[in-house]
């Protein structure tokens, strides 16, 4: 079986005017080739399917954050007309594993229904099965649960502080070098302030949807996912089944930044109906469900301390962080992961401490730990400058480092300068005011500029893809890829076509599916590096295999040549030293009677390599904002961003990237908090009518430059991430933009004209 909403193949053709091929698909600005599914209604989203005899499910969730449940009225809702089954504690699917039992970084705890124990608000207590949606709906009301609440810690305030094991995935939560206090001690100007940025959750437009059947031991399940093998993983163990007995499939995701690299307990929740009633379930959470078990970005108190000498040298980098997790489990956000990369200091310190909260689990939400700490860090900075009457530009090219600070490695590439002074140049920074509340437009509005610099880690994941290549000149590509709205459609495709040498029109792409090899996980920013390095070797190997027929052949043009001395393009191999002499893909495999060629190809992180370099691509966001000086209102008017993240697959999906993380960035200084009752630990806001998010009125003006840079050692392509990181410095940037134009420094997001006018 393979991905069921495969996009056309679209032909080469396909490009926007005034383009020119130049005989590649790479560094062409195709546009979408899922594009026309989704804009009909063709695209197949996981709650689309609806195998026969397929059931509802509806969630019955908890309406306290900590205690136990005390009754259901079960039998009010079986006796609703339509009700199937309510699945509950003691009436649920045994399972194999604990669901609270972790071996390994990625394995997060899940409530199924194990107990009668509830540990946060909107925690799944019940699952209603039913004929139709409606009835499921309100045979989850009928249940109406007793409780016996307790009183639920929330805030960061609450509970004893400690430091954890670790950070993120594995990190250390302290880090130092040098001797902060000396380093305090010896410069001419100090600062310390203390930032604050709440708990956020996700909002993706596609809730995390699971239609599950059972065949035997065998379950199918369409579902959307970051990563189709870890999902098939965590679920073989949760059944005690065997992953090859899990098929999943997953073409199109509406939206994921990091909360569907995992399986959500909901998801879960669904095969175990479908296993409980002998029929497929589909089980979609509300909107409101999805705060509590999807994950969420913790919140975060941090504390900086900055120490300069009167050259505008920083002297010393202290930051405190204080986080939260869940009662329950681990996952601790490495808000210091910026300060230990981008500016040199003598002496730097990172200390994480953390608190245990009655929250769901925070996980990964768009550049965890990046996008938190660069808000405090670039804040500072920022802070930092204007006390030394220094340009914040000029302040932060006096500090840019020459090697990672903490471990001192070199880094791969240095654009980061580049970035500074392409942004600069767009955005007019030049002979900008450094006081503050200086400048007024033509309506009375005050307008202030700030800046903020970008960076996120160049990663890349263990993937591997499969090609081939065909008789007739056609090929074809597959692996277990996501798309979650980045384009992988097109820019993997667009890598694959370009590796077998031939057109896109020629060219038959899967991916989405659990049957296809392992891509790895669409996450980290990884996804292009991982699973396009793994497509650009199996395209290799094909073209090797093909190369050795044709060298080896006194009747081919190419014999003698040597695989080393040939080239693939248009459907042919040519000499390199001779790009006159060749032959066709067809002519090849006729005379080899061969019908096709299969390669299998690799990729994953080289470990000299990572050793030995820091990899990281780096940007530089300029902002302007508007604040009315009656109202405190404020409005974005500018956004203009500058990033260097190595060889670039398709510059329209590229700057797609970077716009969207900006928007993230503005929405981060602007608009999102979750807010909790403190009493209770449930939600305010668990909806998009009060859970601010921007609209269109609310995006500027916006620019995203894509600034040439060649890595030649990050990976076998040369790319990097550009997911989130457009996300690191638009928050900093328009934090400072805010100050420069009202001279009030609001260290506490979101900023809101409360804020400024208290």
């Amino acid at each position: 079986m393979t991905a069921t909403s495969t996009p056309p193949n679209m032909p080469a053709s396909n490009l926007p005017a005034g383009a020119i091929r130049h005989g590649s698909s790479i560094g062409q600005p195709l546009t979408r080739r899922d594009g026309p599914l989704k804009v009909t209604g063709r695209a197949r989203f996981s709650a689309d399917n609806l195998p026969p005899g397929t059931l509802h499910a509806a969630l019955c969730v908890a309406r306290i954050a900590k205690g136990r449940v005390t009754g259901l009225d079960v039998a009010a809702a079986e006796a609703h007309p339509g009700v199937v089954a309510v699945m509950r504690p003691g009436h649920a699917p045994a399972l194999a594993k604990d669901p609270d039992a972790k071996d390994g970084p990625f394995t997060f705890r899940l409530d199924l229904l194990q107990n009668d124990r509830v540990r946060y608000a909107n925690q799944p207590i019940a699952v209603v099965i039913a004929e139709t949606l409606e009835a499921a709906a309100e045979g989850a009301r009928l249940l109406a649960p007793t409780y016996a609440a307790e009183t639920p810690r929330i805030g960061l305030d609450s509970g004893e502080a400690f430091t954890p094991d670790s950070v993120g995935v594995g990190a250390p939560p302290v880090e130092t070098d040098g001797d902060v206090e000396a380093g305090l001690a010896s410069a001419s100007k100090t600062i310390a302030a203390t930032y604050e940025t709440p708990a956020q959750y996700h909002n993706a437009m596609e809730p995390h949807a699971a239609v599950a059947s059972w065949d035997g031991d065998r379950l199918t399940l369409f579902m959307p996912t970051q990563a189709l093998a870890m999902s098939q993983a965590r679920l073989a163990g949760l059944f005690g089944i065997s992953p090859d007995d899990i098929h999943i499939e997953s073409p199109y995701l509406g939206g994921g930044f990091g909360s569907k690299g995992v399986p959500a307990g909901p998801q879960v929740l669904a095969c175990m109906a479908a296993k409980l009633v002998g029929r497929p379930v589909k089980l979609v959470p509300t909107r409101t469900q999805m705060y509590g078990p999807m994950g969420h970005r913790g919140p975060t108190r941090q504390t900086l301390r900055l120490g300069a000498d009167a050259s505008g040298k920083l002297t010393a980098l202290d930051h405190h962080i204080r986080t939260a997790s869940s009662s329950f489990d681990d996952f601790f956000e490495p808000a210091g992961r910026a300060t230990s990369t981008l500016y040199a200091s003598p002496a730097i310190a990172i200390r994480h401490e953390a608190v245990r909260l009655d929250t769901g689990t925070p996980l990964f939400m768009r550049a965890p730990g990046e996008a938190t700490g660069s808000v405090a860090l670039e804040s500072a900075l920022d802070e930092m400058a204007h006390e030394l009457g220094m340009d914040p530009l000029d302040f932060r090219l006096a500090n840019y480092a020459e090697v990672e600070p903490l471990t001192g490695k070199p880094f791969s590439s240095k654009a980061l300068r580049d970035c500074y002074r392409r942004g600069a140049e767009a955005f007019g920074w030049a002979g900008r005011p450094l006081r503050p509340r200086q400048t007024r437009d033509k309506d009375g509005f005050l307008v202030g500029t700030g800046m903020g610099t970008a960076t996120f880690p160049a990663l890349i994941f263990e993937g591997m893809a499969r090609a081939e290549i065909r008789a007739d000149g056609t090929g074809t590509v597959e692996l277990g890829a996501i798309d979650m709205g980045q384009g992988s459609w097109t820019a993997l495709a667009q890598i694959a076509a370009d590796g077998l040498g031939i057109g896109m029109d020629a060219l038959t792409f899967r991916m989405g599916s659990s049957d296809l090899p392992n891509a790895g996980i669409a996450g980290g920013s990884g996804h292009t590096a991982t699973a396009g390095g793994a497509v650009h070797a199996a395209a290799a190997d094909v073209i090797r295999q093909l190369a050795e027929l044709a060298t080896n052949d006194p009747a081919s043009p190419l014999y003698g040549a040597g695989n080393a001395g040939v080239t693939a393009a248009d459907g042919r191999l040519t000499r390199r030293d001779d790009p006159g002499r060749g032959e066709s893909v067809t002519d090849i495999l006729r005379r080899a009677g061969r019908a096709s060629i299969e390669g299998q190809g690799k990729a994953g992180a080289d470990p000299a390599v990572q050793a030995s370099y820091a990899m990281h691509a780096h940007g530089a966001v300029f902002a302007e904002v508007k604040v009315d000086p009656d109202l405190g209102q404020i409005r974005v008017s500018r956004l203009v961003g500058a990033f260097a993240a190595g060889r670039v697959i398709n510059p329209r999906l590229v700057q797609s990237q970077y716009y969207g993380g900006m928007i993230w960035g503005l929405s981060f200084a602007l608009h999102e908090r979750a807010e909790m009752d403190p009493r209770t630990g449930r939600f305010l806001n668990d909806n998009l009518a009060e859970y601010h998010v921007p609209v269109n009125a609310d995006v500027p003006a916006m620019e995203a430059i894509l600034v040439h840079e060649d890595d030649a050692v990050v990976n076998n392509l040369g790319v990097k991430g550009v997911g989130e990181i457009g996300i690191t410095g638009t928050v900093g940037a328009i934090a400072n933009a805010v100050w420069h134009a009202t001279g009030v420094r609001v260290r506490e997001m979101p900023i809101t004209l409360d804020k400024l006018l208290g």
